[in-house]
């Protein structure tokens, strides 16, 4: 008998126990914040206008020039799939990135599947910007889904339980256990989850239950002994127990059981007095996206609270069940909950494989990437070793460039703001929040500063997807200690990420200013790739000042000098530095556009890039999700070359280049090239000025964009070709472990 299974520990000690090893919470709150952050890319709808749609335009420029936004993202998560099936990558990360693509795939059917069939249903949808009808469209990414459900499974039983039974770790089922082993569980079940089921039948008196979204349930069938009619229940397996039972260590082994095992193989206690006829597992995933009409409401945050508890009951858009389901079963699943056969997605082995977050956060480094501590910024270290950090003269004595994870976020973006707060000659914080973490010392600098009498200023994004509830909380918690809470303009989410910090110097006032690519969260900051450049330019500090009047206020800025700014001015900016490269090309001169961006689908955008090209510009894309280019398409996009980098960090920066004339351009900033971002959003880009910050950059590009570089490579038609080994078998470069390599190499030469 194991000693888990034996132990005389009380029912809450054990859990506590297994949550201590585990440490899940840490583990998955920072991929949810990863996941939110996906999704968030998925509240983008079509700008182009019916005159454009599936035609060619005036300059020539054909028809088929776009690839499907949500076919493209099922190309990203597919590339999310391809490292959970690689063998060179660490085990468990290899089990993160799989629970990665069940949840990344979730979002996906919650969001756009749900927008896009609700759109048919109600008539409102429209064709594509590739000239593919809606239902087509559905019918494509249906397929597409199913293709890599499937493999999505077959990886998990073909080839990472096995890994992982090499390894010691091992996901058991009943069967698998000894007797002693089932004896021992049953009186486990029996203490401390018996208690928390709730069984629901389905006869003339109790009607077919709600199935909650995402959860996992039991189908169980039932009769009387001795009697043929037989009757349906519905088991909700409990989210508040750990999806895994630790069978403890023995033997230098880990074993686990799923939770639903034991349910299933103790349902007697649940149906005493019934024959079990049958059970099968299933899981519901509903339309869970949030719809609010501002101008209809008058308080936002009342609002948002009301759709979200409403959100919960969408409708149905997909029907995962195990594949050894039996047909009466199945049938009543389908007419209960209203769904269409193709929307069944029958799967091998375990349903709901984000459950293998709780594996990959096992304390096994050697089954994980090499731990990286962030360093500090080489700026911010103190010239000798006795003196205090003080942020405020390294500002001073030169702009800052950061780059996380690489550089920690602790002594960079959070030092500033504490030492802000504790600073008497500090009189005012300005900052944008638009997804914060659970226990944020961001907040807690914020609430600390507006104690002791500092103007504080928040503008919290209460809108930001999946994450509303979350800010509403922090938004009131701001609001009790006294910061002025503002939450943004209507019909636009403020998603730019700024902080101002103002500060009496010598009789005058000096702005202190970080404006990032990145939210501002210290647990996402360990995992999300991001820059931020801290500044003390006085006319960066005019423009952040007249931007945050703007958006607590009632002033409209027309112009800024350091800064492009959505919705009014960032898509005429970006165009016309397009243009002046097109125009330079067109000269004989040489002309170069660099765009690193986590998505591109603003069709506008891609046509002025797809001219620029045919002009003879250098045009490289580095995109981490979504794209609808159509990248070395002759005579059409044969100078675009379009990579992507997915791997040990979350690709989140942003950053535009312009070539002009060896006099170079380059901005960071948190705007995406999606109609949402450039005309529904604040928005913000700054222009770094600093010669070495340009340059290490564009080193940084170069890296990613070498054919030596292990990356994925768009391929004409639309799809992605992963190259990750050289002719020889050998590994191409990391770029996220070299980074890291190189500015800890940095570090040490300061």
């Amino acid at each position: 008998m194991n000693e888990t299974a034996s132990s005389a520990a009380g029912p809450l000690d054990e859990l506590r126990r297994e949550q201590r090893e585990r440490t899940l919470e840490e583990e998955r709150s920072l991929q949810d914040a990863a996941v939110a952050d996906l999704a968030d890319d998925d509240d983008d709808e079509p700008g182009w206008s019916a005159e454009e749609q599936g035609g060619d335009t005036d300059d020539g420029l054909p028809a088929d020039r776009f690839v499907d936004r949500e076919l493209s993202w099922l190309a990203f998560n597919q590339r999310v799939l391809e490292l959970a099936e690689d063998e060179a990558v660490p085990l468990l990360e290899r089990a993160n990135f799989l629970a990665i693509f069940a949840s990344n795939l979730d979002e996906f059917f919650m969001v756009r599947v749900a927008g896009l069939k609700r759109r048919i249903v109600t008539g409102l949808a429209v064709p594509t910007n590739v000239g593919r009808g809606p239902v087509e469209l559905l019918d494509e990414i249906v397929a597409k889904a199913h293709e890599l459900q499937d493999r999505q499974a077959r990886v998990a039983i073909d080839s990472l339980h096995p890994a992982l039974r090499e390894t010691g770790i091992e996901v058991v089922r009943w069967g698998d256990l000894s007797e002693d082993e089932c004896e021992a569980l049953s009186a486990r079940f029996e203490a401390e989850v018996f208690p928390v089921l709730m069984p629901l039948a389905v006869d003339p008196a109790h009607p077919f239950p709600y199935i909650s979204g995402l959860s996992l349930n039991l189908a169980v069938r039932v009769r009387v002994p001795d009697e043929e009619e037989e009757q349906f229940a519905r088991l909700k397996v409990p989210a508040v127990l750990p999806r895994f039972i630790s069978l403890g260590h023995e033997g230098g082994r880990q074993r686990f059981l799923p939770l639903e095992e034991l349910i299933a193989n103790n349902l007697d206690e649940v149906f005493p007095g019934m024959e079990i006829v049958d059970h099968h597992v299933f899981r519901v995933t509903r339309n869970e996206d949030v719809t609010i009409d501002e101008d209809e409401t008058e308080n936002l945050i009342q609002a948002l609270e009301q759709e979200l508890s409403r959100r919960k009951f969408g409708p149905p858009i997909r029907l995962e069940v195990s594949d050894d389901i039996d047909d009466d079963t199945l049938e009543l699943l389908v007419d209960e909950l209203g769904i269409t056969d193709r929307e069944v997605y029958r799967l091998p082995g375990l349903l709901d494989l984000t459950c293998l977050f709780q594996v990959a956060g096992l304390d096994r480094p050697d089954l994980r990437y090499t731990k990286r501590v962030p360093v500090t910024p080489s700026a911010f270290l103190p010239n000798d070793q006795n003196e205090q950090d003080d942020l405020f003269q390294s500002i001073t004595r030169k702009d800052v460039l950061v780059h996380h994870p690489y550089e920690s976020f602790a002594t960079s973006v959070q030092a500033l703001l504490e030492q802000a707060a504790d600073d008497p000659d500090v009189l005012a914080i300005k900052q944008t929040l638009y997804r914060t973490s659970g226990d944020s010392p961001v907040v807690a600098a914020l609430i600390r500063a507006a104690a002791v009498g500092k103007q504080v200023l928040a503008l919290v994004e209460v809108k930001a997807r999946f994450d509303e509830q979350a800010n509403i909380r922090w938004a009131r918690q701001l609001e009790r200690a006294g910061v002025h809470v503002v939450y943004g303009m209507v019909g636009l989410k403020t998603h730019c990420k700024l902080l101002m910090v103002v500060r009496r110097e010598n009789g005058r006032l000096r702005h202190y200013c970080h404006i990032g690519t990145g939210n501002y969260n210290p647990k996402t900051s360990r995992i999300y790739e991001d820059f931020g450049l801290f500044t003390d330019n006085d006319q960066v500090g005019r423009d952040i000042t007249r931007l945050f009047n703007e958006l607590s206020g009632f002033a409209i800025e027309k112009s800024f000098q350091r800064l492009l700014v959505a919705p009014r001015h960032l898509r005429k900016g970006l165009l016309s530095r397009i243009e002046r490269e097109t125009e330079a090309a067109r000269a004989g001169r040489r002309a170069r556009i660099r765009l690193k961006v986590n998505s591109i689908v603003d069709e506008q955008i891609i046509d002025a890039l797809y001219r620029a090209s045919n002009a003879g510009v250098e045009v490289q894309i580095w995109v981490r999700g979504i794209s609808s280019v159509r990248a070395g398409v002759p005579g059409l996009s044969e100078n675009v070359v379009m990579r992507s980098i997915v791997g040990r960090y979350l690709e989140h920066s942003r950053v535009f280049a312009f070539w002009n004339d060896a006099d170079e351009e380059v901005f960071i900033g948190s705007a995406d090239m999606m109609h949402r971002n450039l005309d529904r959003r604040v928005e913000t880009l700054i222009q770094l000025t600093s010669t070495e910050h340009m340059r290490d950059i564009s080193q940084h590009f170069d890296k990613a964009m070498a054919d030596t570089t292990a990356s994925w490579w768009a391929e004409p038609d639309g799809t992605w070709t992963r190259h990750a080994y050289a002719e020889d078998g050998t590994p191409l470069d990391d770029l996220h472990r070299d980074r890291m390599l190189q500015i800890q190499r940095r570090k040490r030469q300061r």
